[in-house]
């Protein structure tokens, strides 16, 4: 193949492989998850499921969005070290046997069994920099395949905490209907512990899904682990609590709570569901309805947004 040609398809190449390794760098190891692919991707896939309707389908949204980002990173990088390869097949590389099936396709299929660190052995490359490449591809496969299981194993934990808090605000607001009971009938002491312990899982979680992106398309099928559907009664538990009447030391846990809902009601807005509204309360709501809940009640709806 000519200069120009192979000149064109190394820097297409090069972009192509930096593209999947800055994504994979963004949204594995960056503090605040900025990765543009990874954000296209989920979100696209958030928005299918929602059209197609039903939180049991919703509830496939987050598993598959993680599956189909690590799937366009392998893509990526299999394509990128084809073309890499393309322009030197197949004159660079020696073969088992005499058949072959065309520039492309033995590139593809090198680059494929590279990356996966398969390695058939039927293509190997001869020249001296194409051998030092194929282990630096394999190499990256193996990063890439320990980085996505890390990932995975990352996201759990976090859902979980998640849950467990959407679960806790639900039982303290059924434990308050039932006994007719508020928080700020504690004593103060313990209502100020019970402020405290809210507002520090609260934070925890924005912290985790502003690291974790893809935490966010994860929803619950049961209201009343969804954090969604609780919000708006934690936001109620926290203004009962910044009443004048309320003790000093419980009014300020409490208001350091409200503080941190209306944080985290804007930063999902910012970050996710895209809404322009300025009230916590609304931006709640938004952020139930996006999950197809309703916000006032929990209830699920069928409502989306466009």
């Amino acid at each position: 193949m000519s200069t120009l040609p192979t000149v064109v398809l190394t820097v297409l190449a090069v972009l192509l492989i930096a593209a999947a390794l800055r994504d994979v760098f963004d949204t594995l190891f960056h503090e605040t998850g900025r990765a543009v692919l990874s954000s296209v991707i989920m979100r696209g896939v958030w928005r299918t499921f929602r059209r197609l309707g039903g939180r049991r389908r919703l509830a496939l949204a987050g598993p598959i969005s993680l599956i189909a980002v690590v799937m366009s990173w392998a893509a990526l990088l299999i394509v990128g070290w084809a073309v890499l390869l393309m322009p030197h097949m197949p004159d660079a590389f020696s073969f088992a046997t005499s058949a072959h099936s065309g520039r492309v396709v033995e590139s593809l299929y090198l680059s494929l069994t590279t990356l996966t660190t398969v390695g058939f052995g039927d293509i190997a490359p001869a020249e001296g920099w194409v051998r030092l490449v194929a282990p630096l591809e394999a190499l990256i496969g193996f990063g890439l395949l320990t980085a996505s299981v890390s990932w995975l194993l990352s996201i759990y934990p976090l859902l979980s905490r998640r849950r467990s808090l959407a679960y806790e605000i639900h039982l303290l607001t059924e434990a308050e209907s039932e006994t007719d009971t508020g928080l700020t009938s504690m004593e103060p002491w313990a209502a100020e512990s019970v402020y405290s312990e809210l507002m520090t899982r609260l934070v925890s979680v924005e912290r985790d899904m502003v690291t974790f992106p893809v935490a966010y398309y994860f929803t619950e099928a049961d209201s009343r682990f969804a954090l969604p559907a609780a919000m708006p009664s934690l936001l109620r538990l926290a203004e009962a609590g910044c009443g004048e009447d309320v003790p000093g030391p419980v009014r300020l846990r409490a208001t350091m709570l409200r503080e941190s809902i209306g944080d985290f009601a804007r930063t999902v807005a910012t970050r996710f569901h895209g809404s322009a509204a300025q009230d916590t309360e609304e931006l709640l709501d938004d952020y139930a309805r996006d999950h197809l809940l309703d916000g006032a009640t929990g209830d699920a709806t069928g409502r989306t947004r466009a």
